[in-house]
């Protein structure tokens, strides 16, 4: 499910691409004003005092630049940057290590660092408060526990399920930033300074017709601009205006609400086999085969955000936008609610 092409989470052979299309710095970054304008004061005011910054806590769903942020608040206090992700810290002297190497003012990034386990969890309390780890040396009688002094630094930690983190974690936490889902006008800046960077000829319609195709996350703008410029070396010229944008997002399946089959099969599924809805998770993952979890967590967030879908306690149901975009007549209208609106 992760091989989508409008999947949020990073798919195979791509990390490679974000780090060259990355912004360094918080005047390069694009969209989350609101975020960018807070964190250039912290970290301002950080750097007067001469003290690290806050740890910071970053959660939102994925795609939306929470990796990205954590490598400028790194560059931003003239730190190292040291990354790693909560399910592959399973032992204590794990993060005991990852801790003791960073440097003074440095930044250490945790991805889903709702995953940590509990034991990891506790280390890391006095280390994000007094910058000291406790050590246990020797075992059985014997055995004394031991405070281990560690560099001032910065934890920063991502995370698409906030909920999960327990309270004493989050409340450890200074700086605490949601970020949201971007507009076309940000993405479509988003797509002209890749493009750039990656060479590729692109006008602004061109990148308009990609950025509103993106479902409000940068990394899927990234991807399909990625495709359409394999379509406009082979099929054109190599310059990516709007007809070749459109004609290759056609050919990819990826309409003008940037639905793919996927999204499409799921909301038809539940207009046309379940009257609508309320329709129940369960029943809805039988139907179109796709597991539960990644319906919940990936495909019907955006639905939800642009108001097609609305989970109820009695299920999930169709709304009024929906019927109309696929044209569509609801049940139990005498007449259709309006014409099709043009999915390509």
């Amino acid at each position: 499910m992760n091989e989508r092409l409008v999947s949020p989470s990073p798919v195979s052979e791509e990390s490679r691409f974000e780090v060259t299309l990355r912004p360094r710095t918080l005047e390069e970054y694009v969209g989350q004003r609101k975020v960018v304008d807070n964190l250039r004061v912290f970290i301002e005011a950080a750097r007067k005092r001469n003290e690290p910054l806050d740890h910071v806590l970053l959660f939102g769903p994925p795609g939306l630049g929470k990796t990205t942020l954590a490598n400028i608040i790194a560059h931003e206090m003239e730190g190292d940057l040291r990354g790693t992700s909560g399910p592959v810290i399973d032992k204590v002297g794990d993060l005991a290590a990852i801790l003791t190497s960073v440097e003074e003012s440095g930044v250490l990034f945790i991805d889903e660092i709702h995953r940590l386990p509990a034991s990891i969890e506790e280390l890391l309390y006095p280390a994000m408060e007094d910058y000291q780890i406790d050590i246990v040396i020797g075992e059985g009688p014997s055995a004394r526990s031991v405070k281990l002094p560690i560099p001032r630094f910065t934890l920063v930690g991502s995370t698409t399920r906030a909920a999960l983190l327990t309270s004493p974690l989050r409340s450890r936490f200074g700086i605490v930033f949601r970020l949201d889902f971007y507009t076309t006008e940000d993405l479509t800046k988003i797509v002209s300074n890749s493009a750039k960077k990656l060479g590729v000829p692109t006008d602004a319609d061109g990148a308009l017709e990609i950025a509103r195709r993106s479902r409000g996350t940068p990394r899927i703008a990234n991807r399909l601009l990625r495709r359409v410029r394999d379509f406009a070396e082979v099929d054109g010229d190599g310059t990516i205006n709007a007809d070749v944008a459109r004609i290759a997002l056609q050919k990819l399946e990826v309409d003008k609400m940037g639905f793919d089959e996927i999204d499409r099969q799921l909301m038809l599924t539940i207009m046309k086999n379940f009257a609508g809805g309320p329709v129940g998770l369960n029943t809805i993952a039988a139907a179109i085969g796709e597991d539960k979890a990644a319906i919940e967590d990936i495909y019907e967030p955006y639905l939800i955000q642009l108001g097609f879908l609305s989970r109820t306690s009695r299920g999930r149901v169709a709304t009024e936008i929906a019927y109309e975009h696929f044209g569509i007549r609801k049940p139990g209208n005498k007449f259709s609610s309006g014409p099709q609106t043009e999915l390509w």
